[in-house]
């Protein structure tokens, strides 16, 4: 209560309070943090013909850079997220940018193959301790200030994985044409540095709770006068998030297949093609920041994406590229408010003691998700990716996405107003 009196004060003067968080200090050092693991996830991909011919292997081989990260990413996400729960977020995520920079370094030098997959699985580790451990610091701000974290200062999380991901093709790229796809991991050594250096002054330290006092989180949920956390809540909020993003997934790889392999686009014209994707997620994801709510949001972005597949259903190798463009930005616009309306949920229905490690297991589904769309597009268009194939894999994500919109609608958890 001293806390909302002082930042009452403080606003009717024109002043900052002192301890009134979630400002640029605090939320610098996360956003750097936090790029880095969907850039290093996606920036990879423009190097890998590149490492093959160094190395001596084809696809077959290289997919390990790939898969390597995403399982290493998958384990690590719940794993620091639970280590920043009981040992402190500032101590975690300073751990976890030492670990990127030891991985970039040995990305770098890599004398073998193998090597560079060891790089890649320390780099999934070292990574995924930055968002779980900044929706912690986020809640520990929000119980020190007595007042909870903003949906746009979240929303912000959300843009940068975003943007990192979107931008991560161009920068891996660009290096690789420069200084060889070695300086894909070097350039994880100046980012993780730049992140330390903001994070150890900025970041607040970690607080000891005295032995005995365990936290108390229904109390502390109703304090802040939200819902108290409820587990089967959370729960269907994994399973919607991981549902959304095989959808996305799928329509981000498989329909980027397509329009090379049927519709006759180079690589550069299909990544035009697919750029309303990348900005309506990025709009959308500000948007989403902004609502008040959870259940419309969600709701919407469920039903945008079945009216996504459905376009895809009947998308042939002579659709104009108008409609082609209009396909990409109905899967774009609910990428951006799932990542943000979940990532709310998160926040909302997790006990304020585990919000680290719940945000970790809500990247996990994220990442299931991924692996399992690769799967799905094998399945789909076997050895092209042609016209019948794209039908199917739409009518297969069509039917999820009619599920996921009938498990957001009857959601009662997201009628309630969320916590943020």
């Amino acid at each position: 209560m001293k806390a909302l009196r002082t930042a009452h004060r403080a606003r009717g003067t024109g002043t900052t309070a002192p301890d009134d968080g979630f400002g640029v200090r605090l939320m610098t050092p996360l956003l750097l943090g936090s790029v880095l693991n969907p850039l290093n996830s996606t920036m990879i991909a423009t190097g890998l013909v590149a490492i093959g011919h160094d190395f001596g292997t084809g696809p077959s081989g290289t997919g390990w850079l790939l898969s390597s990260l995403y399982l290493a990413s998958a384990v690590g996400q719940p794993v620091m997220g639970r280590l920043a729960d009981s040992l402190g977020p500032r101590r975690v995520f300073l751990a976890g940018l030492v670990l990127v920079c030891a991985a970039g370094l040995l990305g770098t030098l890599a004398p073998g193959f193998g090597w560079v997959i060891a790089a890649r699985v320390l780099l999934g580790l070292g990574t995924s301790a930055a968002y779980p451990a900044a929706m912690a610091v986020l809640r520990a701000e929000s119980l020190r200030t007595g007042r909870p974290a903003p949906r746009p200062v979240m929303g912000r999380l959300s843009l940068a994985a975003l943007g990192s991901a979107a931008l991560g093709p161009t920068l891996g790229g660009l290096l690789t044409a420069t200084t060889g796809w070695r300086g894909i991991f070097a350039v994880n050594v100046p980012l993780a540095l730049l992140a330390l250096a903001a994070a150890l002054p900025w970041l607040p330290h970690d607080r000891q709770r005295p032995a005995g006092d365990g936290p108390r989180p229904v109390q502390q949920a109703q304090r802040s006068g939200g819902p108290a956390p409820s587990r089967p809540a959370l729960l269907r909020t994994y399973l919607r998030h991981g549902l959304a993003y095989l959808s996305i997934y799928a329509c981000l790889y498989g329909y980027s297949q397509w329009l090379e392999e049927s519709h006759g686009y180079t690589s550069f014209q299909t990544g035009l093609v697919m750029l309303p994707m990348s900005l309506a997620a990025a709009a959308c994801s500000l948007l989403g920041a902004r609502t008040k709510g959870l259940r419309a949001p969600l709701t919407t972005a469920a039903a945008l994406l079945a009216a996504g597949s459905g376009v895809l259903v009947v998308t042939t190798g002579g659709t104009p590229l108008a409609a082609l463009l209009v396909a990409a930005a109905l899967f774009g616009i609910p990428q951006g408010l799932f990542a943000t309306g979940n990532q709310a949920a998160v926040y909302a229905q997790a006990r304020p003691d585990r919000v680290g490690s719940a945000a970790g297991l809500q990247r996990t589904a994220q990442y299931a998700s991924a692996m399992a769309a690769t799967g799905l597009l094998a399945l789909g268009f076997g050895q092209r990716a042609g016209d019948a194939g794209l039908h199917r894999l739409a009518a297969v994500t069509g039917v999820l996405n009619l599920l996921l919109l009938a498990l957001t609608a009857t959601d009662r958890a997201l009628r309630a107003p969320s916590r943020t």
